[in-house]
């Protein structure tokens, strides 16, 4: 049997799911969208080409921090961090996603 596509996420949603992500602590890309994939149940998979756009972003905006250092394969990595602006960003986004998921829920239940 086919698996299913992988749905497109909307517009600020990966934003939110790597935020969401850096709560666990300080990660490296990759990490950060195995995190995602995994705690998806599998169906979200962020690809390179979205996640470091997103993850330079979030950084610009100062939602993240970054730093180099070694990863587990001894391969040279960024390393990125939530900051106070970060968490704040982070829950505040968290409550706009559950207003507009449950918007939706309605909406598609009419």
């Amino acid at each position: 049997m086919a698996k299913p596509a992988t749905p497109n996420l909307l517009q600020g949603t990966l934003d939110l799911l790597i935020l969401h992500a850096l709560q666990r602590g300080e990660m490296h890309g990759y990490a950060v969208a195995q995190a995602i994939h995994l705690s998806s149940g599998e169906v979200l998979k962020v690809e390179e080409g979205s996640l470091y756009p997103a993850l330079y972003r979030l950084e610009l905006d100062g939602a993240i921090k970054s730093r180099w250092g070694v990863s587990d394969n001894n391969r040279r990595a960024r390393y990125y961090a939530l900051t106070r602006r970060g968490r704040k960003l982070a829950g505040e986004q968290h409550e706009t996603w559950d207003r507009l998921s449950a918007a939706v829920h309605r909406a598609l239940a009419h």
